[in-house]
This record gives structure tokens, C-alpha cells and sequence, in this order.
């Protein structure tokens, strides 16, 4: 029987048995290598306002509700980074009611990680960081929000693999699960051993590749989080975030890849594109994925590069030169980054 036929479905025999059983049984949750309690406690509550003229607010609100993971013992939570972009205010949600104030500590648009430290103490465990590449497909693993057990689901790792967004982001390989947990961004992903695995993104009606009725969640895995901390902390992002910005939003269609948005006065649109035109080369070599045309065009140098497209509208092709930028020029930051 293979990995997916043991996984396959939304039923028990879908489920890691031990980890559904801990989460209603006190006795249960003992057998479990780890404190349950401790681990699903070490989850958080995050607020963020941003401000209406933010860049982001259009797309994503000027209010944003999610999840963190307390990762040392000074207050430091990682989430995913779309929850805290531009915020001009943080605050933790504690499960007593208590409102914390946190700061904005660092967002990498590479890796979609953000960092928020608490400014007050919280007075809660932290969680261990694991290896995420140790992660196989049909692992049983416990996706939790805050709200301690109340807010975990049992669930699997269903698919590894490479995961493109179509707003310009791309994870060489990204973690899946399933069942769906109902409210993802920023969920914890943790693993038999009660580590930290990954960070709760997006919800996917795709989890299992080719099966489109298969919903589940992506994860960004913690491992891509080891190497580029200590960058984070001082910097407040990546090197690689300064890769070019081209200010589109694509989507593969019969082969190619095809312009389905264009931000507001970007890179794309100066350069002439326009909804509908499919682009089928990059510096003159042919794409035909938008992971083939992430890295052709970061390839090609840091933000400000000239970016050469071979675009076919219609019935003819021509080409246009893009002048990438940083994206990070277009946010509101209370922290210069």
C-alpha cells in the first residue's frame, strides 16, 4: 500500500490516531513523547493593524488576525509574514483575555517568514525548532493555532514539493497537510517529537498533487527559518528578498504562462503589459511555468535590473524591457528595513 493510499480521505484512517486522541484525552495526551499542553501553549493569538494607505491593505486589510510561535524565551514569535507586513501596531491576544504589545521585528518576502517580539512578558513556554527535511509524506503531524487544544487538528503530511504563488513567490520545497486547519496563517506544524516543523501559509484545494478536490494547508518549513535567523534579527530581512520585483501576478494556462493582474503603476505595467498576454521567454530563453520565470528573472541580477520579456498578444509576439524594483520601496515599515 503506498504512502498516499494510507492517507488518503478526511476520516480517522486519514488522521494520526495518537495525536487525535491526545487532543480529547488528558491520559492520551501522556503517552505522547512530549507535553502536549506545553507545546500547543507555546501558540499564540496575533493582531495587526495596518494603515489604509499601506500598500498592502487593498489585498490583504487593514486588519489581520492570525497565528504565532513563541521561539525563545524573550518573547520572539515567528508567523508567516503577510500577516505583519506595514503593521503599524502588533498586539498578542493571550488566552485570559490579556492584550500584549509587540513590535515588528523583521518580514522576508523570500522565505514569507515575519518576526514579532512581545514587549511585555508573556509567561509562556517557547517552542523547539526540529528538522523539517526529516518530515516524510504520510507523518502524522498536529497543526495548531492558538486556543490550545481547542485549536489543534490532527492531521498528515500528504506532498513535498515545489510550491509557485502566482503574486511572485516560490519555495523550492513546501510541506502539505491534510485535513485542512480552518484558520492557517501562521499554525504551527508540529512533529512527533514535539518540535517546530513549519509555519502555517495558505489553504489548497490541492494539497495532493493532481487531486484538485484534496484541500489541505501549506506550511513554509522551519528549515529554511535556521540559516537566515540570525540575518532576520539584525537586519530585518534577507539578501535574497533583494531579488527584482516585477510587479505581476500570473497563472499557467495551456502550457504557458499568462498576465492575470498587473499591481498598480509596477514594473509590468510601465513596461506595457497588459492582462491576457502570455510571456514565453525571458532574456531570450523560453518558459513555460512560473517557476521557470521566477528564476530566469531573479537570475538575471538584484532589483533595479532590466528584464527582457518576449510577450505574445494575440496573434503576434514582440518584446518589452522591465525595469524591476525592490518591492520593499512600495511598503510602510515602522522599522526601516
Amino acid at each position: 500500500m503506498s504512502d498516499l493510499e494510507k492517507v488518503n480521505g478526511h476520516h480517522p484512517k486519514g488522521l494520526p490516531m495518537a495525536f487525535a486522541a491526545a487532543l480529547s484525552s488528558s491520559a492520551e495526551a501522556a503517552k505522547l513523547p512530549f507535553d502536549v499542553d506545553a507545546a500547543l501553549n507555546a501558540v499564540v493569538e496575533l493582531h495587526a493593524e495596518i494603515p489604509a494607505d499601506g500598500y498592502t491593505a487593498p489585498f490583504l486589510g487593514t486588519e489581520r488576525d492570525g497565528n504565532g510561535v513563541i521561539i525563545d524565551d524573550d518573547g520572539l514569535i515567528l508567523t508567516i509574514g503577510y500577516l505583519i507586513v506595514e503593521a503599524m501596531a502588533v498586539s498578542i491576544r493571550l488566552d485570559d483575555g490579556r492584550m500584549v504589545p509587540a513590535e515588528v521585528v523583521a518580514y522576508d518576502y523570500d522565505s514569507g517568514f515575519g518576526l514579532v517580539r512581545a514587549l511585555e512578558a508573556l509567561g509562556l513556554p517557547s517552542l523547539a525548532m526540529g528538522r523539517s527535511a526529516d518530515l516524510a509524506v504520510g507523518n502524522g503531524v498536529l497543526v495548531a493555532g492558538h486556543g490550545g487544544r481547542g485549536g489543534a487538528v490532527g492531521a498528515r503530511v500528504v506532498s513535498k514539493r515545489e510550491f509557485a504563488g502566482y503574486w511572485e513567490y516560490m519555495l523550492d520545497e513546501a510541506i502539505f497537510t491534510s485535513p485542512a486547519h480552518p484558520n492557517w496563517g501562521g499554525t504551527a506544524l508540529i512533529g512527533q517529537d514535539g518540535k517546530l516543523l513549519g509555519i502555517g501559509s495558505l489553504y489548497v484545494e490541492d494539497a495532493v498533487a493532481g487531486e484538485e478536490s484534496r484541500s489541505g494547508n501549506m506550511f513554509v518549513p522551519i528549515d529554511l527559518l535556521t540559516p537566515i535567523l540570525a540575518e532576520m534579527l539584525r537586519d530585518g530581512r534577507t539578501a535574497a528578498s533583494h531579488r527584482p520585483w516585477m510587479g505581476l501576478f500570473t497563472a499557467e494556462v495551456e502550457g504557458g504562462i499568462e498576465v492575470i493582474g498587473l499591481a498598480q503603476d509596477g514594473p509590468a505595467e510601465r513596461a506595457g503589459l497588459q492582462l491576457g498576454d502570455a510571456i514565453i521567454k525571458v532574456n531570450g530563453e523560453a518558459i513555460a511555468t512560473m517557476v521557470g520565470l521566477y528564476r530566469k528573472a531573479w537570475s538575471t541580477g538584484p532589483a533595479g535590473v532590466d528584464i527582457t520579456m518576449t510577450v505574445l498578444r494575440e496573434s503576434y509576439a514582440f518584446e518589452l524591457i522591465l525595469k524591476s524594483e525592490d518591492r520593499y520601496s512600495r511598503l510602510k515599515f515602522q522599522r526601516q528595513f
